[in-house]
């Protein structure tokens, strides 16, 4: 149970709350929450449904994601996810990471566990193959803003 309280240390607060949630409800709720996420994901600015080259695709999700990261002035992180309706539950794990994480630092953003999913009580809900998709647009989420934290404001193309 270490592992669990520790990765729960990392979590920033909203993140924390949102997996409590999930956690603590029936299943029946569980898909509920994350079908209502799906619903609260932001639509795509047009800057980027006009020029997708600017989003990265994350190749490893059997659904077509692609996601962008912006700093934001105040040394936040502005998250843009595109996400094809008919994959409810892979926009709803993108409605919690942008509930959770939009104008979150790079630090708090890139400390968060790749894994933390799994104690949300999702595995019972989604596939094994759907599940490694979420641990993908994370990590493919983490690398961009690592990439623009080394590459400061500045972007090529």
């Amino acid at each position: 149970m270490t592992s669990d309280s520790s990765a729960n240390a990392a979590l920033p607060d909203k993140l924390q709350g949102i997996m409590g949630m999930f956690k603590g409800a029936p299943k029946s709720l569980r898909l509920q929450a994350l079908l209502e996420y799906s619903r609260k994901l932001p639509p795509l600015p047009e800057k980027y449904v006009e020029h997708p080259e600017f989003m990265q695709p994350v190749p490893e999700c059997t659904s077509p994601f692609f996601l962008v990261t912006e700093q934001d002035g105040q040394g936040g992180v502005n998250l843009h996810f595109k996400v094809p309706e008919e994959a409810p539950t892979v926009r709803g794990y993108a409605g919690i990471l942008h509930e959770a994480l939009n104008g979150a630092t790079p630090e708090t953003i890139l400390n968060v566990p790749d894994d933390f999913y799994m104690n949300m009580g999702l595995s019972e809900l989604i596939t094994p193959m759907r599940l490694r998709g979420m641990g993908a647009i994370l990590r493919r989420l983490k690398s961009a803003v690592g990439e623009q934290e080394a590459g400061g404001a500045t972007r090529s193309g």
